[in-house]
């Protein structure tokens, strides 16, 4: 036990002696950011970081490289940020800007609010609704997910509860492009089991079946059902319930359609089949979308948005934050920009409490990292 304790007090006087030349170190930056800043020169030079890391990496050896350039990577990045604190980078962000005017001019959750959903009732957005707001919501569907953003912009309705990712399947794609092109906030999130059931008219069976209908999420979901019926033809919906209507409507027991058992309730067809998803733990998660930023009790997980330069590093410099300041990171996805080839705008989530220095100074920084920024929402996570 002596010779342990002699090795700790060894250790304690070598990290003595690096904290004092990391001390060292951060001053002869803070010169350099004082110098750039007079000289309008930017903080990221990508060359030059690349090269002391290369540096530093051949001076460890082979056996330490990886170690002493993940070491270095961390001090170059907290330089970065100090850096761009004395040049106050990112402060002008637009982003920044509208994300701290929201803040201020948050509202409380809505009493008795007006909840739109894409669908018809028997929809796992409905059920997701009811879930969130309770059983007697004031809740209705329409025809596209874009009504609902309109629905909201409008005024026409308090909140919209949309399907953004499906444990199978993975994101849905039209909700994140929507999501940039309307300003509005995720304020809550909740989570349906799919259980998908092949459902028909009265009197029909596996073998007068010839089409089937679903959204093509419920179709993919049942792909390997389906397969086992190769003579049947597989017919992409607008949504899985609209489906079950459809066929109800047509009497026809040629058709039958993939939805939940409570479409089957609501339009009086027949289940000929449960539980056809591949995936017997198939989930969606739904978030709700305000037209206004709500903080709501127990608010634990933040929802961003980025355009990040084209150019080596700079998705680990964002990534590097996270890594600074001890903060989780839970989803990262990315989709293409219009009219911009080979671009991408990402959608990423970090858990955090609204009154956490850490989340305050990840926010202005992720400003400072990146071009266009936006803070989506701040909620409590609730992935059950």
């Amino acid at each position: 036990m002596d010779e342990l304790q002699t090795l700790r007090r060894d250790i304690d006087a070598i990290d003595r002696q690096l904290v004092e030349l990391f001390r060292r170190r951060m001053d002869v930056t803070c010169q350099v950011g004082e110098y750039k800043r007079a000289q309008g020169i930017p903080v990221l030079d990508q060359e030059r970081e690349r090269q002391v890391l290369q540096n530093k990496g051949e001076l460890a050896g082979e056996e330490l490289r990886p170690a002493v350039t993940t070491l270095f990577q961390t001090i170059m990045a907290l330089s970065r940020r100090q850096q761009r604190d004395l040049a106050g980078q990112g402060l002008d962000n637009p982003g920044l800007r509208r994300w701290l005017v929201a803040k201020a001019a948050q509202r409380r959750p809505v009493a008795a609010p007006r909840v739109v959903y894409q669908g018809v009732p028997g929809a796992y957005s409905e059920q997701a609704a009811l879930d969130f707001f309770g059983q007697d919501a004031n809740a209705a569907g329409l025809e596209q997910f874009e009504d609902c953003f309109l629905a909201l912009r409008e005024g026409r309705a308090d909140y919209a509860v949309l399907p953004i990712e499906n444990s199978s399947t993975g994101a849905i794609r039209q909700i994140y492009d929507l999501l940039t092109q309307y300003e509005c906030y995720m304020v809550g999130e909740t989570t349906v089991r799919v259980e998908h059931c092949l459902m028909a008219p009265k009197g029909a069976s596996l073998d007068t079946i010839t089409h089937v209908y679903s959204h093509e999420q419920g179709l993919f979901q049942c792909e390997r059902y389906l397969n086992a019926h190769p003579d049947w033809k597989k017919v992409p919906q607008a949504d899985t319930a609209g489906s079950a209507q459809m066929v109800a409507d047509s009497g026809d027991i040629t058709k039958a359609a993939i939805c939940s058992a409570r479409a089957a309730e609501l339009y009086g067809l027949e289940i000929l089949a449960r539980s056809i998803n591949h995936n017997t733990q198939n989930t969606t998660r739904f978030v709700v979308v305000s037209p206004r930023l709500e903080l709501r009790p127990g608010a634990d997980k933040i929802s961003t948005l980025f355009v990040l330069p084209h150019s080596a590093g700079s998705l680990y410099e964002v990534l590097s934050v996270f890594t600074l300041h001890g903060l989780n990171m839970v989803k990262l996805e990315s989709r293409p920009l219009p009219e911009r080839s080979w671009q991408y705008m990402f959608f990423l989530e970090f858990t955090g409490a609204p009154d956490e220095p850490a989340v305050s100074d990840a926010l202005h920084e992720l400003a400072q990292t990146t071009g266009e920024f936006r803070v989506l929402g701040w909620f409590q996570s609730n992935l059950d």
